[in-house]
């Protein structure tokens, strides 16, 4: 291997003539520097010394917060159009990720306080063997490769995958001890917003369309369009009709358009469509785009919504509402009673 000294030597002519050809040419910008190394070099500054916090025992470095964010660029990228709403976005993102990494400690020392709780050991073999084939496509050089990058030791990293394991578990028992709500609490939120339950008219709709054809004389066009009518007044299915006859994107469907709400529709289909009943059809709606038939297969009135149309959505609706709070609570309780030093 060369001595420093003798390679920066070596160099002299090369750099001599690169610098030769380039007062010929214009010199090029500098690189800018990738959104991932933005992030890197805001976080060394942020936290001078590498520590983000010291939660309990444990430290939280710059290294954790990174790994965790530089994933999540992409989208935030995506999600943003200035730099200032990036720069801002990312302040909250740093501060989000390293909220959930302290709360991370505080939940597995939650999970410890009972001294008979342990997490067998296969349940930990299984993870591992999970996300060797996940993360690293079951090649065991690579897992080791990641394992050596990051300085870690394979019982290091058992112990990650095991605080993973505590972490999901410990998160899951708190949203299922908020899972159950009472036919009272569902009456009363119902009851107290009425106005998000307002629905639009809205009529079930298949439809026929006939288009004139190039080769299509005066005669036939409206004598194709009195046989269709015939067939419908002498009761044949409208699917069925619609699957012989229509000449729109849906025929093979029946004419199957699904629920349309009035303001979907334009004026000259939506007022006779729904002056219909149920199971009604038009008569041929003339335009400069064809002949159209349209049938109400079935109708939504304006108007609330009765509590047992909704009640499967409120009571999911409230399902996560009381999670979310039942899960702020307990993270705050665990936040008062931790040690947790910000840097």
């Amino acid at each position: 291997m060369s001595q420093p000294g003798s390679r920066h030597t070596q160099l002299l002519p090369v750099l001599a003539a690169s610098l030769i050809l380039c007062t010929a040419t214009a010199q090029e910008p500098p690189a800018q520097p990738s959104k991932e190394q933005e992030v890197a070099e805001n976080l060394n500054l942020r936290f001078a010394n590498g520590i983000a916090a010291i939660v309990e025992d444990k430290i939280i470095t710059v290294d954790d917060l990174r790994r965790q964010i530089i994933p999540l660029i992409p989208a935030l990228e995506k999600d943003v159009r200035t730099k200032q709403e990036f720069e801002a976005r990312l302040q909250q993102l740093q501060e989000d990720v390293l909220q959930d990494l302290i709360d991370r400690v505080l939940i597995v020392k939650e999970f410890y306080k009972d001294e008979k709780r342990r997490v067998p050991a296969s349940v930990v073999d299984n993870q591992i063997s999970e996300t060797i084939i996940s993360e690293f496509d079951g090649d065991r050089s690579k897992y080791l490769a990641y394992l050596r990058s990051r300085s870690l030791s394979q019982r290091e990293f058992r112990r990650e995958q095991e605080e993973d394991i505590i972490y999901n578990f410990m998160r899951q028992q708190q949203r299922k001890s908020a899972s159950t709500v009472s036919p009272v609490q569902i009456e009363t939120f119902y009851n107290e917003n009425k106005d998000r339950f307002h629905q639009e008219d809205a009529a079930y709709l298949r439809l026929i369309q006939l288009t004139r054809n190039a080769d299509e004389s005066d005669a036939d066009y409206p004598a194709r369009i009195a046989e269709v009518m015939r067939q419908l007044d002498a009761g044949t299915g409208f699917a069925d009709v619609a699957r012989l006859y229509s000449q729109d994107s849906r025929r093979t469907k029946g004419g199957d358009w699904g629920w349309q709400r009035r303001t979907d529709l334009r004026k000259e289909f939506s007022e006779p469509l729904f002056a219909l009943e149920k199971g009604r059809f038009t008569r041929p709606i003339i335009t400069p785009e064809g002949a159209f038939v349209l049938l109400a297969e079935d109708r939504k009135h304006a108007g609330i919504l009765p509590i047992d149309e909704v009640r499967d959505q409120i009571e999911r609706q409230l399902v996560q509402q009381n999670a979310r709070q039942a899960q702020e609570r307990w993270l705050e309780r665990l936040r008062r009673n931790g040690y947790v030093k910000h840097f």
